[in-house]
């Protein structure tokens, strides 16, 4: 198949591209790495009537240091986040989950932004926002707001950004200098969406983990952060049995839900074994 016809439009300004998605309404749609969108346009899932081009937008575009903030602005490449000098200093989580994603061939074009707007349950990025508590930096018809990642991530595909509104870029605290991190995620094959993953900071006392924030994917419909197990890690001595309680405790705190090849009970187990080599690596 192919897509249906539709008008072109590639602004250079964020209030261009503004103006003419409020003008275009519900026929409007954005793209930027197309890596999802075009797909859907193929597919005939998606028929905008007016597609816009955002790629040439310089306020959308590159990695920065902003006060006590990473920010990342929306059309910042996986690529590019993968080869950053400043993302491996100040949110490594980052920089380890980036070889995750797809192929090379796929992180080249897909973006930081397409990712988070689109809010795959399945995806990396959401999870890792989460996890580093980014701040989502919008812009839309009455002016800038910001939004915490947790109040971001609503439903299947959901976010609270509005349809008029673009995701300009995040704001991400800077790693301290005894923050740990873990990243992992299980698949049948290197590419494929996970079947469950885990994205994990904590700073890291000896054998106590303080500020622990675990971030699972791929097992809900959106990304779901372990409340009940940080509480239980949170500021004591990890041992085997202290680890043994966590997993427990993270298996009836996640309600796990199927997928087309994986039931919700495989699911709850791999939670339990990612959390168990995370705990130990972070630890290590």
């Amino acid at each position: 198949m192919k897509a249906a016809a539709f008008d072109y439009i590639k602004p250079k300004a964020l209030s261009d591209a503004l103006s003419l998605l409020e003008q275009g309404g519900d026929d409007a749609q954005l793209i930027a790495g197309g890596q999802t969108l075009l797909a859907t346009l193929n597919m005939r899932l998606s028929e905008p009537g007016i597609l816009i081009d955002i790629t040439d937008i310089e306020e959308l575009k590159g990695i920065s240091v902003v006060g006590e903030k990473l920010r990342n602005g929306a059309l910042v490449t996986h690529t590019e986040i993968e080869d950053s000098d400043l993302v491996a200093k100040h949110a490594p989580l980052l920089k380890a989950a980036a070889p995750h994603i797809a192929h090379r061939a796929i992180r080249n074009l897909g973006t930081w932004g397409g990712s988070l707007a689109y809010g795959d349950p399945a995806a990396e990025w959401p999870a890792c926002s989460l996890t580093l508590q980014a701040t989502m930096v919008i812009h839309g018809p009455k002016g800038e707001r910001k939004i915490a990642a947790q109040e971001f991530f609503i439903d299947l595909y959901t976010t609270s950004l509005e349809p008029d509104e673009i995701l300009v870029a995040t704001e991400i605290p800077l790693a301290s200098s005894d923050q740990v991190f873990y990243f992992h995620e299980l698949a049948r094959r290197h590419g494929d969406y996970a079947v469950a993953g885990l994205a994990a900071v904590a700073q890291k006392k000896g054998n106590v983990l303080s500020n622990c924030i675990f971030t699972f994917f791929s097992v809900s419909s959106t990304p779901v952060m372990a409340a009940a197990t940080q509480g239980i890690v949170n500021g004591k001595a990890l041992n085997e049995q202290l680890i043994a309680q966590a997993v427990s405790t993270v298996r009836e705190e996640i309600d796990a839900i199927a997928d087309i090849t994986n039931s919700a009970e495989a699911k709850t187990h791999l939670i339990g074994v990612l959390l168990e080599r995370g705990l130990k690596h972070l630890i290590a």
